[in-house]
């Protein structure tokens, strides 16, 4: 298609289509993009010179502006004063130098229209010098926020109870708190909280982490502060359905979450408590990331909703861990193993129906899978029935389709059985 004819399909007669489409279309549109974006099309026609002052989310961000005229300060404000939206859907404030009395009156603007999201992302100049935004109880008193997001360089500082009866979701992502006092007047003033996500630095702020949420239903902590001062988290989520642990360094974990149905556990460093692992016993899916020889096995949790287990095998003795899940999950119908290159089975009883199974299975699945061994127990050369029925076990084994093409399978006598190293 030549270059002239593409021109002719887009611009019939010389007119502005976009122009042509409904109102809140274009309304649509514009929310999307960042607000000095959207006010520059102002001056496209007559008809988008208001449309932007109607679009009912807003979103600076300093590095964005640059005049030789007007500061960030002043720019925000003109947008503010000239938008007409009844209601706010979004308020994102990116900043790196700031007025608390500016942030406090913008915020103030946006609440009167009744706004539904708030996002705040303070990264000083000079990150790492100890300067923050503070965060106080006056800014916690929006009855129509149903979101909040506080990133970065920012201190949440409130001595006293506060309600926020309409947020379901709340970001707190690399903050600083004043107090425990802080975090958990912060919490338990968002009686209806639903999705609670946490991501922490080295920062020793706080000694233990409180979470007391009755309408919890989905957590995500990121932590990697692994500092003395720290002692860990105390969670009381009796509605918790969803956790997902992406890192988690401190010594000490408490769950109450009876109703939790799935959790995805990853990079856990320190903790050694025996009811670690017991703390997920309701749950139907679990992803387990971590090392078992740092972790302690509950002695006698049994996971008896258990339908759905994925291990990751980069870590030692993750088969130790797998073994004990197998036999105290009774209702298991998934198993999913990932990264496993490499697979050794010592004492693989080819006479148990379960490890055949698990054996196929682990050959049909792993699909990065270079090498799979497994070492029997050796049988004496008159008992043929036996010699013969093994032979039939390896032989079904070896001619399983495998995942993975490249896969060697090698079968052995265990040498502790024979007191040697003769294969």
């Amino acid at each position: 298609m030549e270059q002239g004819e593409s021109l002719r399909i887009r611009v019939v007669m010389g007119k502005d289509r976009i122009s042509e489409l409904p109102d809140g279309l274009l309304l649509k549109i514009l929310s999307s993009l960042p607000t000095n974006i959207v006010v520059a099309t102002s001056v496209l026609s007559k008809q988008w010179r208001s449309l932007w002052k109607l679009v009912p989310n807003l979103e600076f961000d300093s590095d964005d502006y640059e005049s030789e005229h007007y500061t960030f300060s002043e720019i925000v404000c003109k947008s503010f004063f000239s938008h007409k939206a009844p209601v706010l859907e979004s308020f994102r404030l990116k900043f790196v130098n700031f007025n608390p009395v500016d942030i406090g009156l913008w915020v103030g603007i946006a609440f009167s229209r009744h706004l539904r999201e708030l996002v705040l992302d303070f990264y000083p100049a000079e990150l790492g010098r100890g300067v923050t935004f503070t965060f106080p109880s006056t800014l916690c008193t929006c009855n129509t926020l149903e979101t909040l997001k506080l990133v970065l360089c920012i201190l949440v500082d409130i001595p006293s109870p506060v309600l926020m009866k309409s947020l379901r979701t709340l970001h707190l992502e690399f903050v600083r708190y004043k107090d425990e006092s802080s975090v958990r007047n912060l919490l338990s003033g968002c009686p209806g909280l639903e999705e609670l996500r946490l991501y922490r630095g080295d920062d020793s702020d706080i000694k233990v982490f409180t979470i007391e949420v009755p309408s919890l239903q989905r957590l995500t902590i990121h932590d990697n502060n692994d500092g003395p001062e720290f002692w860990g988290y105390v969670i009381n989520a009796p509605f918790l359905k969803y956790l997902l642990i992406e890192e988690l360094r401190c010594p000490e974990f408490c769950l109450n979450a009876p109703e939790l149905v799935e959790a995805n556990i990853a990079e856990v460093t320190s903790i050694t408590i025996e009811k670690f692992l017991g703390s997920f016993t309701s749950v139907s899916r679990l992803l387990l990331n971590l090392s078992p020889l740092k972790i302690t096995y509950p002695t006698g949790s049994m996971f008896y909703q258990l339908v759905s287990l994925e291990m990751y095998t980069r870590e030692a003795e993750w088969w130790n861990l797998l073994t004990l899940m197998l036999e105290n999950s009774p209702k298991l119908q998934v198993l999913k193993l990932t990264d496993l290159e490499t697979f050794v089975w010592r004492r693989f009883d080819w006479g148990r129906e379960e490890e055949k199974e698990i054996a196929t299975y682990i050959l049909k699945n792993g699909r990065r899978l270079k090498k799979a061994t497994f070492s029997t127990n050796p049988i004496e050369s008159e008992e043929r029935n036996k010699l013969k029925e093994r032979r039939k076990v390896l032989n079904g084994l070896d001619g399983v389709v495998r995942a993975s093409n490249s896969c060697q399978l090698v079968f052995k006598f265990d040498p502790s059985y024979l007191g040697s190293d003769s294969p």
